[in-house]
């Protein structure tokens, strides 16, 4: 955890020296921050939520309806962001939490759509196809002191100091009793109802979570492109976060989805440079990982270490072995 704050807390410094630019930083920030909310659904409780790009749509459209319409201050259209995505989603998980494997991702597929019809027709509410524009970066207000975000590198230490916050909070999470009850109903969702747990209110709350997760990036990135649009509410969105996630290796760690966002956008950037076909490069390494090692990035550091380990305790036995054999 203090190595990832180290190095992407010095982004910034070391970003550009690197071939790349401050708001590549802002945008691997969010997507960060959205694709850990998102592992606790795929990851940790084996729900494939294959429409969860609406959400972060909902939390950028909630933040710049709420500087419009109610309050142009920073921590309350945030906060709106937040608490209405995750209300909604928490109405869409009173139809899901009952559904599981593929029944439940296919209704997330329709749940998103719905969303998706609705962005695209209210055009009064949201700019339709236009989209919501002119959102402001609006100041960091911290009672004695205001600092302004409206430069990419202000901005990214606003997302930064908001993924510290949700890593903590989901690193904590995840690693309570209630993250355990979410493993278990990966594993056996039936077992765990005869335990005696609830398994469709473990289902609806994380749900309920993710997308309130969801709804923190989306304001962030509603102040990151200074508008909200539609095209972030599609299934392709929807299913590249899915991409980043297993790619990274969010079935067996933490820092899976961390790993997957950071590899897609250097792709991006980095191959986009030389070809404009670099997504089916990607999707290339997509599907060796996914052939050769389902565990993604995180699985293959996971099998270095272990190789390693034992590697090193064979070697102090056979030490052992031979300094006990000089004794005798």
């Amino acid at each position: 955890m203090l190595v990832a704050f180290i190095l992407f807390g010095t982004m910034p410094f070391w970003i550009e020296a690197v071939g790349l630019y401050q708001y590549l930083g802002v945008e691997v920030m969010i997507w960060m921050i959205f694709a850990l909310g998102f592992n606790l659904l795929l990851g940790y409780t084996g729900l494939p939520s294959f429409g969860h790009g609406a959400f972060l749509g909902i939390g950028a459209y909630t933040f710049g309806l709420a500087q419009f319409n109610v309050w142009p201050n920073l921590w309350f259209c945030l906060l709106a962001a937040i608490v209405v995505t995750g209300l909604i989603g928490g109405v869409a998980a009173l139809f899901l939490s009952h559904r599981r494997g593929i029944y439940f991702a296919l209704m997330t597929i329709a749940v998103s759509q719905i969303f998706f019809f609705i962005a695209s027709k209210w055009t009064d509410v949201t700019g339709g196809e236009d989209g919501m524009l002119n959102i402001a970066r609006l100041p960091v207000e911290l009672g004695v002191a205001s600092f302004s975000i409206k430069s990419n590198i202000g901005l990214f230490y606003l997302s930064f100091a908001l993924f510290v916050a949700a890593v903590i909070l989901l690193w904590r999470l995840t690693n309570s009793p209630y993250g355990r009850i979410l493993r278990a109903i990966k594993q056996n969702e039936m077992r765990v109802r005869f335990v005696g747990y609830d398994v469709k209110f473990f289902k609806w709350s994380v749900f309920t979570l993710s997308c309130a997760i969801a709804g923190l990036a989306g304001g962030l990135f509603a102040m990151a492109q200074e508008g909200a649009y539609i095209n972030i509410m599609s299934l392709q969105w929807s299913g590249i976060i899915v991409l980043m996630t297993l790619i990274g290796g969010g079935f067996v760690s933490f820092w899976g989805p961390v790993l997957g966002v950071a590899l897609y956008f250097v792709a991006r950037d980095v191959l986009g440079a030389y070809t404009e076909s670099w997504l089916l490069w990607f999707g290339l390494m997509f599907v060796l990982l996914v052939m050769f090692k389902p565990e993604g990035i995180a699985g293959i550091w996971r099998d270095l270490v272990i190789r390693r380990k034992d590697r090193k305790t064979d070697s102090n036995r056979v030490g052992a072995l031979a300094q006990s054999e000089a004794g005798r």
